[in-house]
């Protein structure tokens, strides 16, 4: 929104009253405003590019949904309903998601959240046999399998790497981390910095791979 747009909105939401386009009349209104955004609207202030007192007045009661991969828990239940849905629409009679499947479309990152997650497991049913998704072509080609040129040793890096070997590299360069910062995951040199990642993503980790500073 421009910034001259924002002054009026601000004007609304601080004196209940606007006058209509092409009109001299001033109207009262009395409403309440529900704001959604992808953008941090906090550093957006910050640059200049959304006022201050704007932002202040519609952040009464904010409500963060954290993006998918920090949801591990969700990506089952997210998928198996869109499995459901699709294989419907389609006239198609599938079998439940697989532990194997769940663990694969849980080591995915999502950058494109749900609306990502709901296209793959579109795709998977398009292209699934016998009962069963097809993740082999579905998922995208930055998934944990199709990178694993990236992320194996030279020792391995000849051979294709299974799902299952890539999650026991990704756990072991976790708990390498966390070990190295005393299992301190957020804060000044804790395991978070260390890998790049926010706390609550590593968090999020953690519990998809069963990493456990008990074990």
């Amino acid at each position: 929104m421009a910034v001259d747009l924002q002054v009026k909105l601000l004007r609304v939401l601080q004196e209940n009253e606007f006058e209509p386009v092409g009109s001299s009349k001033t109207r009262k209104v009395d409403v309440r405003v529900l704001a959604a955004t992808n953008r941090d609207l906090k550093q957006a202030v910050v640059e200049g590019k959304f006022r201050q007192d704007l932002y202040y007045r519609l952040d009464v009661f904010p409500i963060e949904l954290p993006p998918l991969r920090e949801r591990a828990d969700d990506i089952g239940l997210l998928a198996t309903n869109f499995a459901g849905r699709f294989a419907q629409r389609m006239g198609r009679s599938l079998e439940p998601l697989s532990e194997d499947c769940l663990r694969r479309l849980k080591a995915y990152n999502w950058p494109g959240n749900v609306r990502e997650l709901q296209n793959v497991i579109e795709r998977a049913v398009i292209t699934s046999r016998d009962g069963k998704v097809n993740l082999d072509r579905a998922l995208p080609e930055n998934s944990p399998e199709m990178t694993a040129q990236t992320t194996v040793s030279p020792q391995t890096a000849k051979r294709v790497l299974t799902a299952k070997e890539l999650e026991e590299l990704e756990r072991a360069n976790l708990v390498a981390a966390l070990e190295a910062a005393n299992w301190r995951v957020a804060g000044e040199a804790g395991a978070a910095q260390m890998l790049g990642i926010k706390p609550t993503t590593l968090s999020s980790r953690m519990k998809v791979l069963g990493v456990d500073r008990r074990r």
